[in-house]
């Protein structure tokens, strides 16, 4: 089950069984509220908390990072940029130098 499916299967819960305490402990609509709220908004955090120790200790442990394979990809990505980089870069300057030349045809034509 997904953790925020927890969490919304705990409200529920909580909030009925609010309802159900707050009708055989209250004597009037506002302690039927409150209690009602009080125990829903208890069992919301509550479930929280499970929610967050479940995942600190169940799936932290079962996981493993393999942080040099990572490390050995993203070597080789940022090479991969760099070289890209040179080669836009040496493109911008062909591109710069083609324009120059084209103006100076265009100033040499008018005059």
């Amino acid at each position: 089950m997904l953790g925020e499916n927890f969490v919304y299967f705990f409200t529920v819960q909580g909030f009925f069984i609010g309802i159900i305490f707050g009708i055989l402990k209250s004597f009037d609509a506002e302690g039927l509220l409150v209690y009602t709220f009080f125990i829903t908004t208890f069992f919301y955090l509550f479930s929280h908390i499970i929610i967050a120790l479940y995942f600190r200790t169940i799936t932290a442990k079962a996981y493993n990072f393999p942080k040099e394979l990572h490390e050995k990809e993203l070597d080789i990505f940022v090479k991969e940029i760099n070289k890209r980089e040179k080669l836009i870069d040496s493109a911008c300057k062909i591109t710069d130098v083609a324009v120059r030349m084209n103006s100076r045809d265009a100033v040499g034509k008018k005059a």
